[in-house]
């Protein structure tokens, strides 16, 4: 099984969990096990479409899944995947 990272604001769509280990050959798979496990994090992943939402990063072991095969980039069950949500705002400096 591969282990997920759960970022802190999504824990509580996925028990208050830092990580989970979940089962599947490829990053969709992985991502579709997670959030049939976890159904509010669908949400929080996925547009209305069911594709992963932009401000959201895939990594499988420190590696963009952009730049590798997407949701088709296959996993082992020794790799790590890390749930990155975008951070935006902040103070503008004035």
């Amino acid at each position: 099984m591969a282990k997920v990272l759960i970022p802190t604001p999504l824990r509580p769509y996925a028990d208050k969990r830092d990580s989970v280990e979940v089962e599947g050959r490829t990053v969709g798979e992985i991502l579709e096990a997670l959030t049939a496990q976890y159904s509010e994090l669908r949400r929080h992943l996925f547009n209305d479409e069911g594709k992963l939402r932009n401000f959201v990063n895939i990594y499988v072991n420190d590696e963009d899944i952009r730049y590798l095969n997407r949701e088709a980039t296959p996993v082992q069950a020794s790799d790590t995947l890390s749930i990155v949500p975008s951070i935006a705002g902040g103070r503008d400096g004035r």
